[in-house]
């Protein structure tokens, strides 16, 4: 029988599970949804037994797709920075804060009062930002004790997904980077940063490979799932990450940008490189001995399905998205002067400011629906260029992008990218995202390939390549400083606006 291998994605809108066969064709591709609790302003929850829960759907639906449900491996990815705490018997103490929670503005705070940005640079190369781990850990011993005492363990999404199917306990370095409490450079906890911020290091799990083996598939998860007890399950990936090797952007010289419900722009480097304002991240990658540089834009294709709810009528269905694109499209570039600020639910590249919202600027009479939505899609592309500017400045750059994600399967979206981005942007297939990657880190750990490397050249493929206007980039350079001038002129506004509504 032909060998299989399987990716599980612990998504914030789904779980996703994915069947490769040793071809690297996607046999099987199924998703269970899942909600997000939004408790309070700025929250943002999930209970982690849901997405066990959409594991147990969607498997057994991509195994049945793919006509099999023999296994060689398991990967696992998913979304980074969320935090699952468990007491001494392994319980879920709480809802996972999620990875665009933004409550912890304060922890944050005391975080760069206790070891200074400098502190920050040298033991994890990062700055204090709500979306990461350690800040939840401390909003949870300020305002929930009783509960902070009895953790016990400190879990991100997919090794919560490790334990209920292995039992074990574990991480590896591209998940764990997102914490701040991780020496990306040296590939461990940070025992200076854990000591720093008054945390037990007996909550943080052993960190293992991506690619290595780091359990084995229970008799009860494998019933629950429908598979054979027994199967590897290896390391796997944050998403970005996993994203990246199922894009083959995983030597230096490559880039990826992605357009999902956030965006990212993801450059891999071969040697740690802090950003000296720390405005880009910088993370472990799935791959051995290999960091990336990442900038990340909060609302991405969040922001077009805001836009998209918002020309809703009250009682019918929304425009759909082809139509709102086919409209964009008839706007010439630089949306006549509209420009759209995406920042939502507040921005993190390059601003860093949890205060940040969204802003239609310069429209007039003249502006049709169009109109806005050209001026959305731009605007999420100049905040991937806003990223993509600062890793030029660090002399990291590439000669094309990889195209990835749910906005990036859109022609014209993909062309405005190339056009403001002044470089050719590419597809490959297949475009299986994190799962697929997650499904190459299962058969690399299986031993099918020696390297991710070589997985990657051995099932990827391009698939499609836009090259950049002259005329386009001329006219998107201009509307790009227009966006870039934005931000500045606001940013006392957004700081106001938040203190009176306090």
């Amino acid at each position: 029988m032909p060998k299989h291998y399987l990716g599980i994605d612990v998504g914030t809108t789904a779980v996703k599970a994915l069947v490769v066969d040793e071809d690297g064709v996607v046999v099987g591709e199924a998703e269970s949804p899942l909600g997000v609790s939004v408790p309070g302003p700025g929250w943002a929850e999930q209970d982690p037994r849901d997405w066990w829960a959409g594991t147990v759907n969607a498997v057994p639906a991509a195994c049945a797709q793919a006509g099999m449900c023999e296994v060689e491996a398991i990967g696992l990815s998913g979304q980074m920075h969320s935090s699952v705490l468990l007491d001494k018997a392994d319980k879920v103490l709480r809802p996972s804060i999620l990875w665009n929670d933004v409550r912890t503005t304060a922890q944050c705070e005391s975080i760069v009062d206790t070891v200074g940005k400098a502190g920050l640079r040298r033991m994890v190369g990062n700055p204090a930002l709500e979306g990461f781990t350690a800040p939840k850990l401390l909003w949870m011993r300020d305002k929930e004790p009783g509960l902070f005492e009895q953790a016990r363990t400190l879990l991100l999404p997919k090794d919560f997904m490790r334990l209920v199917m292995t039992g074990e306990k574990a991480t590896e370095p591209s998940d764990a980077a997102g914490t701040l409490l991780f020496d990306v450079r040296r590939g461990r906890w940070s025992e200076e940063m854990v000591a720093a911020l008054r945390l037990d290091p007996s909550i943080l799990p052993p960190v293992r490979g991506s690619a290595g083996v780091t359990g084995t598939l229970t008799a009860g998860a494998a019933e629950a799932l429908g598979l054979r007890k027994g199967i590897p399950v290896v390391g796997g990936g944050a998403d970005n990450a996993a994203a990246a090797v199922g894009s083959g952007v995983v030597g230096q010289g490559a880039l990826q940008a992605s357009i999902g419900t956030s965006g990212t722009m993801l450059a891999p480097i071969e040697q740690p490189r802090v950003d000296p304002g720390m405005r880009l991240h910088l993370f472990n990658h799935a791959v051995a001995d290999r960091w990336y540089q990442m900038g990340v834009v909060l609302s991405a294709g969040a922001a077009l399905a805001w836009f998209r709810r918002a020309m809703s009528e009250p009682k019918g269905p929304p425009p759909s998205y082809d139509e709102l694109i086919a409209e964009a499209e008839s706007v010439p570039p630089g949306a006549d002067g509209l420009t759209f600020l995406p920042y939502l639910t507040g921005e993190r590249t390059p601003h860093a400011d949890s205060n940040a919202r969204g802003v239609f600027a310069g429209m007039h009479a003249g502006h049709q629906r169009g109109h806005l939505v050209r001026a959305v899609l731009e605007g999420v592309a100049f905040a991937l260029r806003d990223s993509l500017e600062l890793m030029r400045r660090l002399n990291v750059d590439a000669d094309e992008t990889v195209a990835v994600g749910g906005g990036a399967r859109n022609a014209v979206w993909r062309q405005m990218l190339a056009d403001v981005f002044g470089m050719p942007v590419v597809t490959v297939a297949p475009s299986g995202g994190a799962p697929y990657g997650a499904a190459v880190l299962a058969a690399v750990g299986s031993g099918e390939f020696a390297a991710v490397e070589e997985a990657c050249r051995a099932w990827l493929r391009p698939l499609d390549r836009m090259e950049p206007s002259p005329v386009a980039m001329s006219a998107y350079g201009e509307a790009y400083e227009r966006y870039r001038r934005l931000y500045p002129r606001l940013k006392r506004h957004f700081a106001e606006q938040t203190e009176g509504s306090e």
